[in-house]
């Protein structure tokens, strides 16, 4: 019982670890300052979507480490690289300020998403359905960017510094 409740507690700490390092990658002022669509949501929005979605991601990846199929270990990669690749994404677009190498990012998040919805599918069908308002998060947060690199001049280098 113990074991069971660990693997989710070990889950839960490496989103919330995921959490902490991106969230030191700050909007900013020139966040407030860029050309933003008409359509894009409040700063709060993002905190409070991102922390559900995270949530719901470890639970996934708990449920199909849960279910002891052979897929596991590979969804597991796949969702370990997914958590990296996030993390790169708010790196780049906050920390550095490139929306144009952010939106390269973000289609590879995606694609590790899909691919891990995939995984989890065969493993637990639950795990795969609680991945996927994080998915559509992520094309709505890949169209945001999208708009924003767009407006701001489309150049893959653009930096707002």
């Amino acid at each position: 019982m113990v074991l069971r409740y660990a693997s989710l507690a070990v889950f839960l700490l490496l989103v919330v670890l995921a959490a902490l390092i991106g969230g030191s990658f700050e909007a900013g002022e020139w966040y407030s300052a860029i050309s933003k669509p008409q359509w894009a949501p409040p700063p709060w929005v993002f905190a409070a979507t991102w922390s559900v979605l995270y949530v719901l991601t470890a639970l996934a990846m708990w449920q199909v480490w849960l279910s002891g199929h052979p897929v596991r270990l590979g969804a597991l990669l796949f969702w370990l690289l997914q958590l990296v690749v996030n993390v790169a994404w708010l790196w780049l677009f906050f920390g550095l300020h490139r929306s144009g190498w952010a939106l390269g990012d973000m289609a590879l998040l995606i694609g590790l998403v899909v691919l891990c919805i995939r995984a989890f599918s065969m493993a637990s069908r639950a795990a795969a359905l609680l991945m996927l308002p994080y998915l559509l998060w992520l094309l709505f947060a890949w169209l945001l960017n999208f708009s924003i690199w767009a407006l701001s001049g489309g150049a893959l280098g653009l930096s707002f510094d």
